[in-house]
């Protein structure tokens, strides 16, 4: 059989968790106290004598500081007062404004029949400008006209004025009158070596005797102009007859220079 050990419990401890406090003894605590009285009596003097012994010193409390008092309190802006009124106008400006003038009324002019009747009316008396003195006057100028009248132009009348020259253009129903000379132009050697050619499209005027007055260039070319224009001046028409009077006439002339087929 086998054998069984028998085991005895542990003791308890004979001391508990109170006992791992540290614990002061009462002389220690007396004399803490004490300590502490005497230190708030101590301060509390103090305070006192901070606050209260200044006092003893001075009768009055002091005034606080005038530049204090002004940092804090600032007295308002003023605002400034309206400027006064203007001065009312002197007298002597009152005096020179009048009121103006009131304006007369004009009564519309109306034909009044005369009272008295004239026994004889006479014929006022102007300057005869329409009748001259027969034979001339003495002292009249040299070379007038019998008849003539006084102050008026030597040798007569002035000329009536010519009217104005009729011209018309030629085209539709209207055809330019026969030519009776024409003039070739000569082609241009610098225009020939360049063998260049162009058309010139101009208009000429024609004067009542078939001769040409002027030559305006409506197309043209700087090489040929000079020379197309010159020719046309040569040139001469039969006169045109509009109900049997000589009239100036316009006509449009073309130019054309190839050195194929030359001028035409």
């Amino acid at each position: 059989m086998a054998h069984v050990a028998h085991v005895s419990p542990r003791p308890a401890p004979d001391f508990l968790f109170q006992s791992l406090l540290m614990a002061h003894p009462p002389s220690a605590i007396g004399r803490k106290s004490a300590t502490v009285a005497v230190s708030v009596t101590l301060h509390a003097l103090l305070v006192v004598a901070i606050l209260i012994v200044p006092l003893l010193y001075y009768d009055v409390i002091p005034q606080p500081s005038e530049s204090l008092l002004k940092a804090f309190f600032v007295a308002p802006t003023e605002i400034a007062p309206p400027p006064p009124p203007p001065p009312p106008p002197a007298p002597a400006l009152r005096a020179a404004v009048k009121a103006p003038a009131p304006v007369p009324s004009v009564a519309p002019s109306t034909f009044t029949a005369p009272i008295e009747t004239p026994a004889e009316i006479k014929q006022e008396e102007s300057l005869d400008l329409g009748f001259g003195v027969e034979g001339g006057v003495p002292g009249g100028v040299e070379g007038g006209v019998p008849g003539g009248v006084l102050g008026g132009i030597v040798g007569g009348a002035m000329p009536e004025a010519a009217p104005p020259v009729k011209v018309v253009r030629v085209g539709g129903n209207l055809v330019a009158p026969k030519m009776i000379k024409k003039v070739a132009p000569a082609y241009p050697e610098l225009a020939r070596t360049a063998r260049l050619g162009a058309i010139i499209i101009m208009e000429a005027q024609v004067d009542v005797h078939g001769k040409v007055k002027t030559v305006n260039v409506l197309r043209g070319h700087p090489l040929f102009d000079e020379a197309a224009v010159a020719a046309v001046k040569e040139w001469r028409y039969k006169p045109l007859l509009l109900n049997g009077e000589p009239t100036e006439f316009i006509l449009t002339v073309t130019i054309t220079f190839n050195l194929q087929s030359g001028v035409n």
